[in-house]
């Protein structure tokens, strides 16, 4: 028998690989009727500020604008879709299938005075482009103070006498 030194960080090291992964499984890939597994698929997105606007830009590649919907609710601005599958399941011929598929919905609150209406969106190459004006702020407003006037006395009263 071979005497083998234990190292207690080496099994936490390994516990949390196992724990990563169980994690992983659990959320990253919802099981298929078929019993395989899909990675669910969220695409990625940039929101930028600029001084005018706010600039949300997603890569959704594979995708048309028809494909995709951006909707603005009670100050909500949410993106969704879906990414068909290209294949069809069969037990011959695959190898390897890592291209995630499947609906996505992305939202996110927007400040408040945002005008629904005045969000433009534009689709090219595959990356979504969603522009939201930002809000007038208001502005301060000088308030001019008055001067105070004082009434004169009426030069036709007499003085009382004491």
């Amino acid at each position: 028998m071979a005497i083998v030194r234990w190292e207690p960080l080496r099994e936490f090291a390994t516990l949390q690989n196992e724990m990563n992964r169980l994690f992983g499984t659990v959320f990253d890939a919802p099981v298929q009727g078929n019993g395989g597994t899909m990675r669910r698929w969220m695409p990625a997105m940039d929101l930028v500020e600029t001084e005018g606007h706010f600039v949300l830009t997603a890569d959704l590649p594979g995708l048309s604008e028809e494909d995709v919907n951006i909707e603005v609710e009670d100050r909500v601005l949410t993106v969704s879709g879906e990414r068909k599958a290209t294949h069809e399941v069969t037990k011959d011929g695959f190898h390897r299938v890592e291209r995630a598929f499947g609906s996505f919905s992305r939202s996110l609150t927007l400040p408040e005075g945002i005008k629904p209406e005045a969000v433009e969106a534009s689709f090219d190459r595959g990356v979504l482009e969603v522009r939201i004006p930002k809000p007038e702020q208001p502005k301060p407003r000088k308030i001019s103070i008055a001067p105070k006037t004082i009434e004169a006395k009426s030069s036709d009263a007499e003085p009382a006498s004491a």
